[in-house]
């Protein structure tokens, strides 16, 4: 059942997050976290977000403090660590703030940037990982299909775990998964997946070789678990740029997948300048346990009057939307 919403608003704190660098196009990071009887969860879709994409991250964080969730088969998360589009000489104080992680998520084609960028971006990780460490590039979807194998060709020195989104439709990801299959480079989908009508889609086309999900976007935890088992591939779990909060939900999603074969993107907090609570990764890993906010950093990273407003007129439409489909 839907929880009223004068349920949601008597609990919901609007907090900003500032960031060290800026990372897919914010400096700041806002989000509406409320508890329920579970815990606490978080409905932070991003602000360009239309309303009807925005009520499936709202029925994630009903879920997540509404209701029981699976059971755990893990109590830590091996996690990545993650490179916005920095120059190569700022690489290594970016991998300063993830402690031990043994594999790094680059990303690549940012816009007003060229080619010759990510390249030195990514060897700069190469050279501050050594051999043994894992580098996988987003493009999230920024590529077309020949600029993708271009630029993977390009990149496929530093030995690539994997691409992910390089393109953004499903079709330009079979034909490039196809046209780079000889280099050994797998395809990862995310955008396809959690932006998309059909989820399955991508899995059906054969367009990838594994799948990035993540819980807000989803509809929560058992729902994400259920498209990873009906889609039979590998899943990465990570986040969306959330608090503390949010990568608990995905840690407690990560958790519960049956198989975990590849370290999840789940150590952005150490993206934040600030936090709610601390969940920066610890050699390598994050914890699976719940996370509380703590009531002085809830004041402290308070939002301003006027972002409080916009996100509760948000969260009364998004549980509008929620109530209309119980109808």
């Amino acid at each position: 059942m839907l929880p009223a919403l004068a349920d949601l608003i008597a609990t919901a704190r609007v907090v900003s997050l500032p960031m060290h660098t800026r990372f897919r196009g914010v400096d700041v990071r806002e989000a509406l976290l409320l508890q329920g009887p579970q815990g606490w969860a978080e409905f932070s879709p991003f602000t360009e977000y239309a309303d009807a994409e925005a009520a499936t991250w709202l029925q994630a964080a009903i879920d997540f403090a509404w209701n029981e969730q699976p059971a755990p088969l893990r109590d830590r998360i091996p996690v990545n660590a993650t490179v916005p589009a920095v120059a190569a000489a700022r690489v290594p104080d970016v991998l300063a703030r993830f402690d031990g992680c043994r594999t790094a998520k680059v990303k690549v084609a940012e816009r007003g940037q060229v080619l010759a960028d990510d390249v030195a971006r990514v060897r700069a990780v190469r050279e501050a990982m050594g051999p043994e460490g894992r580098i996988r590039i987003d493009a999230n979807g920024g590529w077309n299909v020949d600029e993708a194998e271009h630029a993977i060709h390009a990149m496929g020195e530093f030995d690539l775990e994997y691409a992910e989104q390089p393109c953004a439709s499903v079709p330009e990801l079979a034909e490039l998964r196809y046209r780079v299959k000889h280099k050994g480079i797998p395809i990862a989908a995310d955008e396809s997946v959690r932006k998309a009508d059909d989820p399955l889609a991508v899995a059906r086309a054969g367009a990838a070789d594994l799948l990035v999900i993540k819980a807000q976007p989803l509809g929560g935890i058992s729902r994400a678990l259920a498209i990873v088992a009906e889609a039979g591939l590998p899943a990465v779990i990570s986040s969306a740029l959330d608090t503390a909060i949010g990568l608990s939900q995905g840690a407690a999603l990560a958790a519960a997948l049956p198989e975990l074969e590849y370290d999840c993107g789940l150590g952005t907090a150490s993206l934040f300048a600030d936090d709610v609570a601390e969940a920066r990764p610890a050699g390598g890993y994050l914890s699976a346990e719940r996370v509380t906010p703590d009531t002085t950093a809830l004041d402290r990273l308070s939002a301003p009057a006027d972002r409080r407003d916009w996100w509760t007129a948000r969260l009364e439409r998004c549980h509008a939307l929620l109530a209309a489909s119980e109808v």
